[in-house]
């Protein structure tokens, strides 16, 4: 391993525990959001609003975020300023009384990551570039399901064995949120002092301005391809929805489930990530057309083995998504424009996302069976784009 490819590894390791950590801080909070503005007096029409508003602004905000950071090449700037808002509005709801003051810092917690999630994605793609684009894009991922399961587990222990009111066992609960969001900071500010410049990992004129220039046709179909995908994928809190109308798991065992689904998706994206890096989009298709099966497995029965085979397959796909489909916009756009095109990727998917699920949603009540075909063909859909892609280009 070359001096250049160990430090590569080291950022992506080092950016890995930065995800760690603000995903104990920010997952940690999702698991509590709606309750806790239950406890401040909001109604469910806010709780709703603070959801999905948030989302979709945090969405749709990468596009202009990823085109000022191509322009302007501050990738540290961008990455500093939106964990400050991703980090610390959820501990500062520690203070909260008033659930307008919590639905603000909430939503300025997905603003946050509007902010940085473009630069992000690209200081880490110019040094996955030199270990594999697959494998440092599922190294990242596989470190930040690990926050993922740690922050939802954390805070419902708090909740669980602290005495006290319960708003002040929330307080509390946000409080401990701290403590992480400080070590994420910490370690965001080793990297910039010991990696300055992260986009000399990946040496190829990018520094030369550029003529202003369409991504191509093999960007268009792979975002298409990815706004199928999102479409047809169904969300976990339906899944958790139908599991408890049914009564299939009882209120405990359905966190327990979804921390099933993280353990999957962080070995998923390892896996997927590495086998990118020998077959290209062909390890998307894969995993794409396997996590297809997810929705008729948990919706299509009540037999917890089947629920929980489904959840396991949700799980697989989303840990490729992470990783691969990354992975993918390392490998086919240059350096100097990869910003616009993770913001691109993030904000297609993320409006495709939440189309799909509010039309799954309403399916959900009166035509289940049409909720879950459309689910499958959808994503299945996907995977036959991937394949025109890869007939196209080597991708």
């Amino acid at each position: 391993m070359s001096g250049k490819t160990r430090s590569a590894m080291i950022f992506i390791v080092l950016m890995g525990f930065v995800s760690l950590f603000s995903d104990i801080v920010y997952e940690g909070a999702r698991g509590v959001a709606g309750p806790f503005l239950l406890q401040l007096g909001a109604g469910a029409a806010v709780v709703a609003f603070a959801a999905g508003f948030g989302e979709f602004t945090g969405y749709v905000l990468r596009l202009f975020t990823g085109y000022l950071v191509d322009r302007t090449k501050r990738y540290w700037f961008f990455t500093l300023l939106g964990y400050s808002f991703n980090l610390f509005a959820i501990p500062l709801l520690a203070f909260v009384w008033d659930w307008r003051v919590a639905v603000f810092l909430m939503i300025l917690e997905r603003t946050g990551k509007a902010i940085r999630k473009p630069a992000r994605d690209s200081m880490v793609s110019y040094a996955a570039k030199q270990v594999g684009p697959g494998f440092g894009f599922g190294i990242e991922e596989a470190l930040d399901q690990i926050g993922a399961v740690t922050g939802p587990l954390l805070l419902s222990l708090i909740l669980s064995f602290k005495s006290g009111e319960l708003i002040e066992r929330y307080h509390f609960g946000f409080s401990v949120l701290w403590i992480p969001a400080s070590v994420s900071m910490a370690l965001l500010l080793t990297g910039k002092f010991l990696f300055p410049r992260p986009i000399e990992f990946e040496k190829s004129g990018v520094e030369k301005s550029q003529p202003s220039r369409g991504l191509g046709v093999e960007a268009v179909l792979y975002l298409v391809a990815v706004g199928l995908l999102a479409a047809g994928f169904a969300d976990f809190p339906l899944f958790s929805y139908h599991m408890a109308k049914r009564e299939i798991f009882t209120s405990a065992m359905v966190p327990l489930l979804y921390s099933v689904a993280m353990g999957v998706d962080a070995a998923s994206a390892i896996f997927f990530g590495k086998l990118y890096d020998k077959l290209g989009i062909t390890s998307l298709m894969i995993s794409s057309a396997v996590g297809a099966f997810a929705t008729p497995f948990v919706f299509l029965s009540d037999a917890r083995t089947f629920v929980i085979i489904g959840v396991s397959l949700w799980g697989i796909s989303m840990g490729a998504q992470e990783s691969v489909m990354k992975a993918v916009i390392a490998k086919m756009i240059p350096p100097e424009r990869r910003g616009f095109a993770y913001g691109l990727l993030n904000s297609v998917f993320g409006i495709s996302w939440f189309a799909g699920s509010f039309v799954m949603g309403l399916l959900y009540q009166n035509w289940l069976g049409v909720m879950v075909l459309l689910s499958l063909l959808l994503q299945l859909a996907s995977v036959l784009v991937m394949f025109l892609l890869k007939v196209r280009a080597e991708v």
